[in-house]
């Protein structure tokens, strides 16, 4: 996979770009990415104004870690879980 490039890039390349002073075709050539990587960025963009409906970045990442401490919190409730159960058994230390 490559490198992605730096967000500032992508900022100059998307201002260009909806200036509408050449086709979008022109404009990827000219900063040397690809259209589709071009339209993607412009995409993006437009949800993260607002102006798209869509998943900002921000809340992608928001999502990304709160499934993430989900999965932590599913952990440590099934380990609790079977704790409670061997002591129920009356597995308890020192019997």
């Amino acid at each position: 996979m490559p490198k992605p490039y730096p967000r500032e890039f992508r900022d100059d390349v998307i201002a260009v770009a909806r200036r509408g002073e050449a086709p979008l075709k022109q404009v990827a050539k000219d900063f040397g990415i690809s259209e589709s990587c071009l339209a993607n960025w412009l995409r993006a963009a437009d949800v993260e104004d607002g102006t798209r409906p869509g998943v900002t970045r921000d809340e992608s990442t928001e999502l990304r870690e709160l499934r993430k401490r989900n999965r932590l919190l599913e952990q440590e409730n099934e380990v609790l879980r079977k704790a409670a159960a061997y002591l129920a058994q009356g597995n308890l230390p020192g019997k």
